[in-house]
């Protein structure tokens, strides 16, 4: 996670409208792009390790078949 940084110099002055625009920034990035951030901001939600995500507990659901 330390290798993001903030860049001080990217700043531009705008509304509150234009600042809540993020779709057009995204659309720009490639799918393998958005999906690095997409995991890198689970892990920051989740308090995991970003190349470390937790396994997910198999033995809390039952499998049935459907008749």
């Amino acid at each position: 996670m330390s290798s993001y940084r903030l860049d001080r110099t990217a700043f531009k002055a705008q509304t509150a409208e234009e600042a809540s625009n993020h779709v057009a920034y995204y659309k720009k990035l490639t799918w393998q792009e958005r999906l690095r951030i997409a995991n890198y901001l689970n892990s920051v939600a989740y308090n995991y390790p970003e190349n470390d995500p937790p396994r997910l507990d198999r033995t809390v659901f039952k499998i049935r078949s459907r008749k």
